[in-house]
């Protein structure tokens, strides 16, 4: 694997073009999935008052990307962030917000993403959305995205319109990021859980972005844990039954971790950031002391003997997601 030096804040490289789009962000994004509070999934409540504080205290870091969707928490991570917004009298000079449409009761139709986009419209109070992604359509089987007047239509329609400056794709398959990449509509690629410390599965299709001017978000990097926690028992790795090789994995580079005094979440961090593929790394914020301790572990001095070490205990690719 090719590594770039780590961005750091207010270093060069920390704000990079989000591949061929012309916008420029921040090398961490802000992952709103757990603003909304889904403790369902997250295992904790996240009050509205401290995303509130959390949100007021994004908006004065040296993050500049933030990444929602309309189906979060049943839209609650849009409404906290629109409140936010309209508080601060409205998007700051330079941030850069993506949000997501999503389908509803199995309905993933063209009508269906007209409707996420007025809805997400209306919580953050916003005309046009530098990044809109099409999000999880591996969860819409039965659907035909392709189809005339499906989901892809209504996404280049609302493109055309002026709704979104530039289209996305966020999903968590290999497969469809593919057949979504294959249309030339998408500017930006949003994949998670498929290129961690303990999955390498994104890989090839990384390269493909990368080639075509693709923007690269990585995201789910911890792995809702498991590569911050992974003494903890875990149910769940990319939202999906944990399976024993991942675990056992990240077992095993905390402890290879340990004898460095290093966390192994830095490493799970810095493994993302260091890749010049990716334009910025996703990282879910609940509370905003969280802000800080993230930016620090980007200071962090990995030595090259430990990416080394970690890499004999990646699992084998058959216990990969992908």
């Amino acid at each position: 694997m090719t590594t770039a030096p780590i961005p750091r804040p207010s270093a060069p490289g920390w704000i990079r073009p989000l591949g061929r789009t012309g916008l420029e962000i921040s090398a961490v994004c802000a992952g709103g999935g757990v603003l909304g509070s889904v403790p369902q999934i997250f295992g904790y409540e996240v009050p509205e008052d401290a995303a509130s504080t959390l949100l007021r205290a994004l908006f004065d870091s040296p993050i500049t990307f933030l990444d929602t969707a309309n189906g979060y928490a049943g839209g609650e991570s849009e409404r906290r962030i629109g409140a936010a917004l309209r508080a601060r009298g409205g998007v700051p000079p330079g941030f850069v917000i993506a949000t997501k449409a999503d389908g509803r009761d199995g309905d993933f139709s063209g009508d269906r993403v007209r409707e996420s986009i007025e809805e997400s419209a209306d919580r953050l109070g916003m005309d046009c959305f530098p990044v809109l992604h099409l999000h999880d359509p591996e969860y819409y089987p039965g659907t035909d995205f392709f189809a005339l007047g499906g989901a892809v239509e209504a996404m280049v329609a609302a493109r055309e319109d002026g709704r979104a400056a530039h289209l996305g794709i966020a999903t968590g398959s290999i497969d469809l990021a593919h057949r979504f990449l294959d249309t030339g509509e998408f500017d930006v690629l949003l994949m998670h859980s498929r290129y961690t410390l303990v999955d390498r599965s994104a890989d090839e299709l990384y390269d493909r972005a990368a080639d075509e001017g693709v923007g690269i978000v990585n995201a789910a990097v911890l792995g809702a844990g498991v590569l911050s926690r992974p003494r903890r028992d875990h149910a769940l790795y990319g939202y999906l039954p944990i399976r024993l090789g991942i675990l056992e994995a990240a077992r095993r580079m905390e402890e290879e971790a340990a004898k460095e005094s290093i966390p192994l979440s830095t490493l799970a961090i810095q493994f993302s950031l260091r890749d010049p593929r990716i334009a910025s790394t996703a990282i879910g914020f609940s509370k905003s002391e969280r802000l800080p301790q993230t930016l620090r572990a980007l200071e962090t001095e990995v030595p090259e003997r430990l990416w080394e070490r970690i890499e004999e205990f990646v699992p084998p690719r058959e216990v990969w997601l992908g």
